[in-house]
Protein backbone atom coordinates (compact mmCIF):
# COMPACT_ATOMS: atom_id res chain seq x y z
CA UNK A 1 0.00 0.00 0.00
CA UNK A 2 1.22 3.52 -0.82
CA UNK A 3 2.46 5.88 1.89
CA UNK A 4 0.32 8.59 0.29
CA UNK A 5 -3.23 9.13 1.54
CA UNK A 6 -4.38 11.00 -1.58
CA UNK A 7 -3.05 10.34 -5.09
CA UNK A 8 -4.22 12.42 -8.03
CA UNK A 9 -2.87 11.21 -11.37
CA UNK A 10 -3.34 13.24 -14.54
CA UNK A 11 -6.80 14.52 -13.60
CA UNK A 12 -8.56 17.00 -15.86
CA UNK A 13 -12.07 18.36 -15.27
CA UNK A 14 -14.41 20.34 -17.53
CA UNK A 15 -17.78 21.96 -16.90
CA UNK A 16 -19.63 21.73 -20.19
CA UNK A 17 -16.96 22.97 -22.61
CA UNK A 18 -14.90 24.95 -20.09
CA UNK A 19 -11.74 23.30 -18.78
CA UNK A 20 -11.42 23.90 -15.02
CA UNK A 21 -8.51 21.61 -14.10
CA UNK A 22 -5.79 20.37 -16.44
CA UNK A 23 -3.53 17.37 -15.82
CA UNK A 24 -3.30 17.62 -12.03
CA UNK A 25 -0.77 15.31 -10.36
CA UNK A 26 -0.48 15.22 -6.56
CA UNK A 27 0.82 12.76 -3.98
CA UNK A 28 -0.24 13.84 -0.50
CA UNK A 29 0.87 12.10 2.68
CA UNK A 30 -0.65 12.25 6.15
CA UNK A 31 0.69 14.20 9.09
CA UNK A 32 0.51 17.71 7.65
CA UNK A 33 -1.84 20.65 7.16
CA UNK A 34 -1.86 21.47 3.45
CA UNK A 35 -3.09 24.84 2.17
CA UNK A 36 -4.77 24.99 -1.25
CA UNK A 37 -4.15 28.46 -2.65
CA UNK A 38 -5.08 30.18 -5.89
CA UNK A 39 -7.28 32.92 -7.38
CA UNK A 40 -11.05 32.72 -7.80
CA UNK A 41 -11.93 30.23 -10.52
CA UNK A 42 -8.65 28.36 -10.08
CA UNK A 43 -10.44 25.04 -9.50
CA UNK A 44 -9.80 24.64 -5.76
CA UNK A 45 -13.33 23.52 -4.87
CA UNK A 46 -13.42 21.43 -8.04
CA UNK A 47 -10.30 19.59 -6.88
CA UNK A 48 -12.00 18.79 -3.58
CA UNK A 49 -15.19 17.61 -5.26
CA UNK A 50 -13.15 15.43 -7.63
CA UNK A 51 -11.36 13.78 -4.70
CA UNK A 52 -14.73 13.24 -2.99
CA UNK A 53 -16.26 11.70 -6.10
CA UNK A 54 -18.95 14.39 -6.23
CA UNK A 55 -18.14 15.29 -9.83
CA UNK A 56 -16.76 13.30 -12.73
CA UNK A 57 -13.36 14.07 -14.18
CA UNK A 58 -12.57 13.76 -17.88
CA UNK A 59 -9.26 11.96 -17.58
CA UNK A 60 -6.99 10.59 -14.90
CA UNK A 61 -7.37 8.67 -11.67
CA UNK A 62 -7.77 9.48 -7.98
CA UNK A 63 -7.01 7.08 -5.14
CA UNK A 64 -7.86 7.82 -1.51
CA UNK A 65 -6.09 5.68 1.09
CA UNK A 66 -5.08 3.52 -1.86
CA UNK A 67 -8.67 2.81 -2.88
CA UNK A 68 -11.64 4.27 -4.74
CA UNK A 69 -13.45 6.92 -2.70
CA UNK A 70 -16.63 4.82 -2.44
CA UNK A 71 -14.72 2.16 -0.51
CA UNK A 72 -13.34 4.58 2.10
CA UNK A 73 -15.91 7.38 2.16
CA UNK A 74 -16.61 7.18 5.89
CA UNK A 75 -12.91 7.86 6.54
CA UNK A 76 -13.05 11.14 4.58
CA UNK A 77 -14.60 14.29 6.06
CA UNK A 78 -15.76 17.28 4.02
CA UNK A 79 -16.48 20.74 5.44
CA UNK A 80 -18.12 22.73 2.61
CA UNK A 81 -18.12 26.47 2.03
CA UNK A 82 -20.60 28.33 4.21
CA UNK A 83 -22.53 29.44 1.12
CA UNK A 84 -23.23 25.78 0.30
CA UNK A 85 -25.11 25.23 3.58
CA UNK A 86 -28.83 25.89 4.15
CA UNK A 87 -28.71 27.70 7.48
CA UNK A 88 -32.51 27.88 7.66
CA UNK A 89 -32.76 24.10 8.01
CA UNK A 90 -34.62 23.39 11.30
CA UNK A 91 -31.88 21.49 13.15
CA UNK A 92 -30.10 21.93 16.45
CA UNK A 93 -26.36 22.03 16.92
CA UNK A 94 -26.43 18.48 18.31
CA UNK A 95 -28.48 17.29 15.30
CA UNK A 96 -25.80 18.59 12.95
CA UNK A 97 -22.88 17.11 14.88
CA UNK A 98 -24.61 13.73 15.13
CA UNK A 99 -24.74 13.63 11.33
CA UNK A 100 -21.04 12.86 11.56
CA UNK A 101 -21.95 9.51 13.09
CA UNK A 102 -24.26 8.37 10.26
CA UNK A 103 -21.46 7.00 8.03
CA UNK A 104 -20.71 4.51 10.83
CA UNK A 105 -24.30 3.26 11.10
CA UNK A 106 -25.96 0.47 9.17
CA UNK A 107 -29.25 1.05 7.36
CA UNK A 108 -32.04 1.80 9.89
CA UNK A 109 -29.56 1.63 12.78
CA UNK A 110 -30.30 4.35 15.31
CA UNK A 111 -28.06 6.87 17.01
CA UNK A 112 -27.12 5.56 20.46
CA UNK A 113 -25.61 6.85 23.71
CA UNK A 114 -22.07 6.25 22.46
CA UNK A 115 -22.74 8.38 19.37
CA UNK A 116 -24.12 11.17 21.57
CA UNK A 117 -21.07 10.94 23.85
CA UNK A 118 -18.73 11.26 20.87
CA UNK A 119 -20.75 14.22 19.53
CA UNK A 120 -20.64 16.01 22.89
CA UNK A 121 -16.88 15.47 23.13
CA UNK A 122 -16.52 17.06 19.70
CA UNK A 123 -18.58 20.08 20.82
CA UNK A 124 -16.44 20.39 23.94
CA UNK A 125 -13.29 20.24 21.80
CA UNK A 126 -14.59 23.22 19.84
CA UNK A 127 -15.71 25.07 22.97
CA UNK A 128 -19.42 25.17 22.11
CA UNK A 129 -20.96 22.40 24.24
CA UNK A 130 -23.35 24.91 25.79
CA UNK A 131 -24.88 25.54 22.35
CA UNK A 132 -25.94 21.91 21.78
CA UNK A 133 -29.68 22.66 21.85
CA UNK A 134 -29.55 25.91 19.87
CA UNK A 135 -30.94 26.16 16.34
CA UNK A 136 -28.10 26.23 13.82
CA UNK A 137 -29.54 29.31 12.08
CA UNK A 138 -29.44 31.32 15.32
CA UNK A 139 -25.67 31.09 15.66
CA UNK A 140 -22.98 33.55 14.61
CA UNK A 141 -20.78 32.75 11.62
CA UNK A 142 -17.92 31.67 13.85
CA UNK A 143 -20.18 29.43 15.94
CA UNK A 144 -21.67 27.83 12.81
CA UNK A 145 -18.23 26.98 11.49
CA UNK A 146 -17.26 25.46 14.82
CA UNK A 147 -20.37 23.24 14.61
CA UNK A 148 -19.32 21.86 11.23
CA UNK A 149 -15.78 21.25 12.45
CA UNK A 150 -17.30 19.43 15.45
CA UNK A 151 -19.34 17.30 13.05
CA UNK A 152 -16.14 16.32 11.24
CA UNK A 153 -14.53 15.39 14.56
CA UNK A 154 -17.53 13.23 15.45
CA UNK A 155 -17.09 11.38 12.17
CA UNK A 156 -13.51 10.63 13.12
CA UNK A 157 -12.09 10.47 9.59
CA UNK A 158 -8.46 10.10 8.56
CA UNK A 159 -8.73 12.80 5.87
CA UNK A 160 -10.37 16.22 6.20
CA UNK A 161 -11.11 18.55 3.28
CA UNK A 162 -12.08 22.03 4.45
CA UNK A 163 -13.27 24.54 1.85
CA UNK A 164 -12.57 28.06 3.13
CA UNK A 165 -13.24 27.31 6.82
CA UNK A 166 -12.11 30.76 7.98
CA UNK A 167 -14.53 32.86 5.91
CA UNK A 168 -16.81 34.94 8.12
CA UNK A 169 -15.35 33.73 11.43
CA UNK A 170 -13.83 35.75 14.25
CA UNK A 171 -10.12 35.59 15.06
CA UNK A 172 -10.72 33.48 18.18
CA UNK A 173 -12.51 30.83 16.12
CA UNK A 174 -9.85 30.95 13.39
CA UNK A 175 -7.11 30.34 15.95
CA UNK A 176 -9.14 27.54 17.54
CA UNK A 177 -9.59 25.81 14.18
CA UNK A 178 -5.96 26.05 13.10
CA UNK A 179 -4.77 24.75 16.49
CA UNK A 180 -7.12 21.79 16.10
CA UNK A 181 -5.93 21.08 12.56
CA UNK A 182 -2.30 21.06 13.68
CA UNK A 183 -3.22 18.72 16.54
CA UNK A 184 -4.92 16.33 14.10
CA UNK A 185 -1.94 16.49 11.73
CA UNK A 186 0.32 15.52 14.63
CA UNK A 187 -1.86 12.40 14.97
CA UNK A 188 -1.07 11.49 11.35
CA UNK A 189 -4.26 12.74 9.71
CA UNK A 190 -4.36 14.45 6.31
CA UNK A 191 -5.85 17.95 6.21
CA UNK A 192 -6.43 19.99 3.04
CA UNK A 193 -7.64 23.57 3.48
CA UNK A 194 -8.73 26.00 0.77
CA UNK A 195 -7.56 29.40 1.97
CA UNK A 196 -7.43 32.99 0.66
CA UNK A 197 -5.52 35.03 3.25
CA UNK A 198 -2.01 34.92 1.84
CA UNK A 199 -0.56 36.77 4.82
CA UNK A 200 -0.88 33.72 7.09
CA UNK A 201 -0.10 30.87 4.68
CA UNK A 202 3.44 30.36 5.97
CA UNK A 203 2.15 30.36 9.56
CA UNK A 204 -0.81 28.02 9.10
CA UNK A 205 0.33 25.39 6.60
CA UNK A 206 3.11 22.81 6.56
CA UNK A 207 2.72 22.36 2.81
CA UNK A 208 0.99 24.34 0.10
CA UNK A 209 -0.68 23.51 -3.23
CA UNK A 210 -0.58 26.47 -5.65
CA UNK A 211 -3.33 26.06 -8.20
CA UNK A 212 -4.65 27.99 -11.17
CA UNK A 213 -6.46 25.44 -13.34
CA UNK A 214 -3.15 23.63 -13.50
CA UNK A 215 -0.74 22.76 -10.72
CA UNK A 216 1.76 25.60 -10.35
CA UNK A 217 3.69 24.09 -7.42
CA UNK A 218 3.33 21.77 -4.45
CA UNK A 219 5.66 21.24 -1.52
CA UNK A 220 6.84 22.46 1.86
CA UNK A 221 5.54 25.96 2.45
CA UNK A 222 8.92 27.49 3.24
CA UNK A 223 10.32 26.57 -0.18
CA UNK A 224 7.14 26.63 -2.29
CA UNK A 225 5.32 29.76 -1.15
CA UNK A 226 7.65 32.17 -2.96
CA UNK A 227 7.12 35.44 -4.80
CA UNK A 228 7.99 33.75 -8.08
CA UNK A 229 5.46 30.96 -7.61
CA UNK A 230 2.78 33.37 -6.43
CA UNK A 231 3.31 35.51 -9.52
CA UNK A 232 2.84 32.39 -11.67
CA UNK A 233 -0.29 31.47 -9.72
CA UNK A 234 -2.07 34.83 -9.69
CA UNK A 235 -0.82 36.41 -12.91
CA UNK A 236 -2.67 39.71 -13.49
CA UNK A 237 -4.16 39.57 -10.00
CA UNK A 238 -0.86 40.67 -8.46
CA UNK A 239 -2.60 43.48 -6.57
CA UNK A 240 -3.58 40.80 -4.05
CA UNK A 241 0.09 40.09 -3.46
CA UNK A 242 0.87 43.77 -3.00
CA UNK A 243 -1.82 44.07 -0.36
CA UNK A 244 -0.36 41.18 1.62
CA UNK A 245 3.18 42.52 1.34
CA UNK A 246 4.47 39.53 -0.63
CA UNK A 247 5.64 41.76 -3.49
Amino acid sequence: MSDYTIQVKGVSVSYHTKRVLTNINLNIAGGSVVGVVGPNGAGKSTLFKSILGLIEYNTGEIKVLGQDIEDVRKRVVYVPQKDDVDWTFPATVMDIVLMGRYPHKKILQRINKEDKRIAMEALEEMGIAELSNRQIGALSGGQQQRVFIARSLAQGGDIMLLDEPFVGVDMTTEEKIIQLLKKLAAQGKTLLVVHHDLAVVDEYFDKVILLNQRLIAYGDTDVTFTKENMAKTYGPQLTILHKTGLI
